[in-house]
């Protein structure tokens, strides 16, 4: 009997200790609480010489020349060209999205990569199981035509240490030599101008150059984990050299990690490196108290510093109101912050003394520095750092601007729901 109840009691601690690991799992953060510079008073700014390596080390991101690259604002500028480029592909083509539904893109996709599998193109498209609800007779119907389809981190009892952990990763690869990545999906929302309801407002990038090949690499990584076949060969990586001149770029790929991740590392020193302007432009916009406070000290040292979020017409209230707790931090240090105001802001940039840049799936929230796929193009660049700029400015136009004194008046309801969805901000 007594060891009996040993056991039971045994039993008991492993099974609590088993809970709270998978708690502390599901609700981790990222540890990064400042960035200092030894043998400097300040980490490197974008234009000095010590940036580009450090970003790189710290990013694990190789940067290089010979890129071209368009950024494309809302979808009637990413669609059109998006499908001229899959319509022209030679060699194969492949596909990861997180967020895909039935509707007017969903039909113009499947028709063209049904025509391309049935031209004898090696066509891939690897959907996440939670975001994406594609009917199962459209994938049923792309597998019949040829095209290799499979979900990413399927929902199932034996995977539920991954439930947390998606694949919010943004890929289209083109012949190995044409890549986009940015904040759309598979949706008609993102269709449209970003000027009207319903009509999402968005960036992205086409881009040509050696980080076609990194954005391939995070698709072939995710590939294998899905279905247990890596990918190689020059079909998806050609060996064709790229151009010597061209924009500095690379793709990177930021997954989970137990401690600090690429993603946190690039964003913290992307922000301590501010000396002029930062511009940051993010639909979920719920940075932790260290990420908070390196933006903060960018404003208080005298750096223009400005957030774009999305506002009232956000698809997901909760984060809105988690981020909105947290307004006066920002405020009160000289931060500018402003809420779009037309529909929902999707876009997901920063901008670092015009020559820094970046664009891709990365939201500033604990989900995507800690639990999700993410790929973004980072940029060395003056030309396509004035052009987001710019963007950013004409995007202000069109947002409110959060004023400190009329937000300090905001009402008790208000106070309430932004107190209580900060409670769970970690996993929003």
């Amino acid at each position: 009997m007594t060891f009996g109840i040993i056991g039971f009691i045994f039993a008991g601690l492993i099974c609590g200790v088993i809970f709270l690991a998978g708690l502390l799992s599901a609700v981790k953060g990222t540890p990064v609480r400042d960035v200092r510079a030894l043998g400097g008073d300040r980490p490197p700014g974008v234009d000095e010489p010590g940036f580009r390596e450090g970003i790189e080390l710290v990013s694990r991101t190789s940067l290089a020349p010979g890129h071209r690259i368009e950024v494309f604002v809302n979808g009637d500028e990413t669609y059109p060209r998006l499908w001229e480029d899959l319509r022209a592909a030679r060699r194969a083509i492949t596909m990861q999205m997180y967020y895909c539904e039935k509707g007017r893109m969903a039909d113009t996709l499947r028709e063209i990569l049904l025509e391309r599998a049935a031209a004898g193109i090696p066509v891939f498209l690897l959907y996440d199981a939670f975001g994406s609800s594609f009917p199962k007779e459209y994938i049923e119907s792309l597998k019949k035509g040829g095209v290799n389809a499979t979900p990413f981190r399927p929902l199932s009892i034996l995977g539920a240490h991954k439930l947390q952990h998606r694949a919010h990763i943004r890929v289209v690869c083109v012949d190995g030599t044409v890549g986009y990545t940015g904040g759309f999906g598979i949706s008609d929302k993102w269709f449209g101008n970003g000027l009207v309801k319903d009509q999402w407002r968005d960036t992205n990038v086409r881009f040509t150059g050696p980080a076609v090949g990194q954005l391939q690499a995070a698709f072939v990584a995710c590939w294998a984990e899905a279905t247990g076949h890596m990918l190689v060969g020059e079909t998806l990586f050609p060996l064709d050299g790229a151009p010597k001149d061209g924009v500095v770029a690379g793709v990177l790929h930021g997954s989970p990690s137990v401690g600090s991740t690429e993603a946190e590392r690039f964003l913290t020193l992307s922000i301590a490196s501010a000396r002029r302007r930062l511009y940051i432009t993010n639909s979920y916009f719920v940075p932790d108290k260290d990420i908070r406070r390196l933006i903060a000290d960018a404003a208080r040292r005298g750096v223009d510093t400005r957030v774009l979020t999305a506002g009232p017409e956000t698809d997901v209230k909760s984060t809105l109101y988690a981020g909105r707790a947290r307004y006066e931090e920002l405020l009160e240090a000289g931060v500018r912050v402003y809420e779009y105001d037309e529909t929902m802001m999707h876009a997901k940039t920063l901008v670092v003394d015009g020559r820094w840049a970046a664009v891709g799936s990365m939201n500033a929230d604990n989900r995507s520095l800690s639990f999700n796929e993410e790929t973004v193009l980072m940029m060395l660049d003056e030309s396509t750092g004035a052009k987001l700029e710019r963007q950013f400015l004409r995007d202000i136009e069109h947002a409110t601007e959060i004023r400190l004194e009329t937000f300090r008046k905001r009402g008790a309801w208000e106070r309430t729901k932004e107190h209580a969805t900060h409670l769970v901000w970690r996993v929003l």
